[in-house]
């Protein structure tokens, strides 16, 4: 990024959930550490040129410990002889809180740095700040925003969650991934206008592509509903729109903005339990009774334990040509608050079975002790309880006030979410009567899916107008429900974004505890959206490339036109 072309302010996103209970056990053994080590290796090699291009850094890599890590960017730059200002940002800290926690931090906005580049800082550290706050708190900055420029600022922060996942803009881990050449994407950058409208694109020569379909996935990602509320700004994601601008490059415009919420979120890690798992191979005929062979004489050794949790995954092929394509794969996830009665002793009764169970009995791995794991939950603070500041490099504290409260300055609240919407007829255009082909979703469709604590999204658009009348009509919740059996049990979502031709999905408690916790087979639900897509349905046969479909399709569908 410092060297492939024009670049003002290099953003580093460091922190996940899971992140954050790693940074929280580093910080149990050394309570110096507790902030991302791999950022001060890269600075290393960056540092200097960032300071002779005069680009400024904003990362959230301090973690726990933003001042430890400024500290040590100070310590660094001396010992390579540059010469910066380094100021970090804090108060995102809420230890101790509650029973059992870990790590419990707020999610600040972007006002902590843009106090610190107002005041003349070469890097920014910050602690638990919301992702998009990496790029709107420089965007403020740079354009001298108020905490009132909401429609500037929602645009900001929909920049921001663009790039916050790096590659996933440019390509990575796209649906239609076989129309460009992905082998090694390169990374986004956003060119944000003063009216809060942008451009991303990636620089030359760099691998991947920008494209109205790549930042539409990227867009979907882990977000819930149509207002995306952050502790700067409540962005209207169903005001985003998108056009090409040329080759790699697409405008986002039309954002609006609204007050943010008087609270924070707050994310709190704890230590779960224990936990341990054995995965069988079940090779051949009779798979099922295998199965139930091995359920049954490990019974007895589960009777105690506090979780036990089975699944068969049928990988196996009729007259299978390998071996491996005939076999089949047996999991056994135990937890429990005691390490004892899911540790060695349990995974070696499991091992022990191998001379006296099913034929051809063998698992993936030799028995091992037990792990910790991890549980996320979220909890609302007022957002003026919570201290944040801006400390510079002499030690200079900026306290950071929250945004006005629109309650008490007479402003108009944000309105509250919408309740999830029926699928309706729209009023245009008239309703695709044509044949149909039963055909994988993902013919027409693409999906970006992820993790939000214990809950996941789904993300699903389509690039044709008639294309979205047909999905608007026919992914209900109740279809997306038959389509993954997984969720109908669950509390299911939909909310709508014509202006992206595209339906969000928020499916509540599938991940459990969170993707700390093993809950799942797909921990994170990053492979959710492609499930849904590999799903059969009738599908209008004018909407399928070259009148066909299927997840083999050649890319060869219309090219991907504006939101």
């Amino acid at each position: 990024m410092l060297t492939g072309g024009p670049l003002d302010v290099l953003t580093g996103d460091y922190l996940a959930e899971l992140t954050m209970l790693i940074l929280g056990r580093d910080r149990l053994k050394n309570p110096d550490l507790g902030y991302a080590k791999t950022f001060l290796k890269q600075l290393e090699e960056g540092l200097g040129l960032a300071h002779e291009r005069g680009v400024r850094i904003v990362t959230n890599a301090g973690g726990l410990n933003p001042a430890g890590l400024a500290a040590a960017v100070r310590a660094l730059a001396a010992k390579v002889g540059v010469p910066v200002s380094v100021a970090h940002v804090e108060g995102d800290d809420l230890m101790p809180y509650g029973q059992d926690a870990l790590t419990a931090n707020a999610y600040l906005g972007g006002a902590g740095i843009t106090a610190c580049l107002r005041a003349g800082a070469d890097v920014v550290v910050t602690g638990r700040v919301t992702d998009a706050a990496l790029v709107s708190g420089p965007a403020a900055w740079w354009f001298d925003w108020s905490p009132q420029d909401h429609d500037r600022l929602a645009g900001a922060v929909v920049a921001g969650h663009v790039l916050e996942c790096g590659a996933q803009a440019t390509g990575g881990n796209y649906s239609f991934f076989t129309r460009h050449d992905v082998s090694r994407p390169g990374f986004p950058l956003a060119e944000i206008a003063e009216d809060g409208s942008s451009v991303i694109t990636k620089h030359p020569g760099t691998g991947g592509a920008v494209t109205v379909g790549t930042v539409t996935a990227q867009l979907l990602y882990e977000t819930q509903g149509v207002r995306y509320r952050g502790p700067d700004v409540t962005a209207r994601l169903d005001t985003v729109r998108l056009a090409p601008d040329g080759e790699d490059r697409v405008r986002i415009s039309g954002v609006r903005g609204e007050a943010p919420p008087a609270t924070l979120k707050v994310g709190v890690s704890r230590v779960g339990g224990w936990r341990n798992e054995v995965v069988f191979v079940l090779t051949g005929l009779d798979i099922d009774a295998k199965a139930a062979l091995v359920r049954a004489q490990l019974a007895g050794a589960l009777r105690e334990v506090e979780s036990v949790r089975w699944t068969l995954a049928r990988t196996d092929h009729a007259d299978a040509g390998t071996e491996e394509e005939a076999s089949a794969v047996l999991r056994l996830v135990v937890r429990d608050p005691s390490p004892d009665r899911v540790g060695r002793a349990l995974t070696s009764a499991a091992v022990e079975l191998a001379l006296g169970s099913y034929p051809g009995f063998h698992v993936t791995a030799p028995p091992g002790p037990a792990q910790p794991y991890g549980v996320f939950a979220s909890a609302l603070v007022p957002a003026g309880s919570v201290p944040h500041a801006a400390v510079l490099e002499d030690g200079t504290r900026l306290t950071v006030p929250p945004p006005p409260d629109p309650a008490q300055t007479g402003g108009p609240e944000p309105e509250p979410e919408r309740a999830p919407t029926p699928a309706r007829e729209p009023a245009a255009p008239p309703a695709v009567t044509a044949p149909t082909v039963r055909a994988p979703l993902g013919a027409v469709a693409g999906a970006r899916s992820g993790d939000k604590g214990g809950d996941a999204n789904v993300g699903v658009w389509v690039e044709g107008e008639e294309a979205w009348q047909w999905l608007h009509r026919t992914l209900t919740v109740e279809a997306f429900r038959e389509l993954l059996p997984e969720t109908q049990a669950l509390a299911v979502t939909r909310h709508e974004l014509p202006n992206l031709r595209a339906l969000n999905f928020t499916v509540t408690g599938i991940l459990g505890d969170g993707v700390a916790s093993g809950h799942r087979f797909d921990p994170q639900a990053k492979a959710l959206g492609e499930w849904l897509r590999a799903r059969h349905v009738e599908v209008p046969a004018q909407l399928l490339p070259r009148g066909g479909g299927g997840p083999d399709t050649p890319p060869t569908a219309a090219p991907e036109g504006t939101r």
